[in-house]
């Protein structure tokens, strides 16, 4: 297991050094957002080629992770097409001052490539199973477990890409300006594109929770919902708008994370 953990390190370390020099030609941080995604592809990707296949579980992670992936990234690509770099990321480069690159590298794109080695763990602990000299690609060893899990993974896409379209819809459309989404899922939760991103590394983890070591990769679906809930998911987002009155009203009536219905 630790060489796999220190195989992905190595990869993961090579890639985000290569977005950090991409950003600095382009001037702008933000491309870390789109980098987040793509990672776990190459994540997955970079296993697959040195392992090999070797269980359907590790079959259902790939595909699961690759879809997520090229779903979030496009998604961010198209949102900040021809606008200006994320406000966080111009708020940092304006307050480091000359440690400004130094910081960017390790506080950036180091500290998110160590997250993305935590979360990680579930195509890592899938891929364990090639020590054993295993090759079983079939559907039907995947038990109640696993389906619950890629049953999960699922909820957690629809919450997450329905969510995303939605509030980009919603935010194109210049009679919104200024507005507060409060249609479609949003109406459920204020956050319906966290819930599922949380939901489908959730699932993940159930995925290859039965395997050899499976409880490890725990870790992964732990690792994104304390970043979400308390870091920079939840927080961030809703801080901006912690004086809005119209937010404060859909605060009172709505959850935060989990759907259900407005509160009366």
């Amino acid at each position: 297991m630790i060489d796999i953990i220190f195989f992905v390190a190595t990869i993961i370390f090579i890639y985000m050094t290569s977005w950090y020099l991409l950003s600095v030609i382009l001037k702008r941080n933000d491309i870390a957002d789109i980098a987040w995604g793509l990672g776990f592809i190459v994540v997955a990707t970079s296993l697959l080629f040195k392992y090999g296949i070797n269980t359907i579980n590790f079959v259902m992670v790939f595909l699961l992770t690759s879809i997520w992936g090229i779903r979030l990234s496009t998604h961010i690509f198209l949102r900040n097409k021809n606008k200006k770099e994320d406000k966080r990321y111009l708020a940092w480069r304006e307050s480091w001052g000359k440690w400004f690159y130094i910081r960017s590298y390790l506080q950036v794109f180091l500290l998110q490539g160590f997250f993305m080695l935590l979360i990680s763990m579930s195509a890592i602990v899938a891929s364990f199973m090639y020590q054993e000299d295993l090759i079983i690609i079939r559907l039907k060893d995947l038990n109640i477990i696993n389906i619950l899990g890629i049953l999960i993974w699922s909820i957690g896409f629809i919450f997450e890409s329905f969510g995303d379209y939605q509030l980009f819809s919603f935010l194109k459309n210049p009679m919104n300006k200024g507005k507060i989404m409060r249609s479609g899922l949003w109406k459920f939760t204020r956050h319906p594109n966290y819930f599922g991103e949380v939901s489908q590394w959730w699932g993940m983890f159930l995925i290859v929770a039965t395997l050899p070591y499976g409880l490890l990769a725990i870790v992964s679906p732990l690792t994104i919902s304390w970043l979400i809930l308390k870091v920079s998911g939840i927080p961030i987002t809703e801080k901006p708008y912690e004086n809005n009155v119209e937010f404060i009203e859909y605060k009172k009536v709505t959850n935060a994370f989990f759907p259900w219905f407005p509160k009366k």
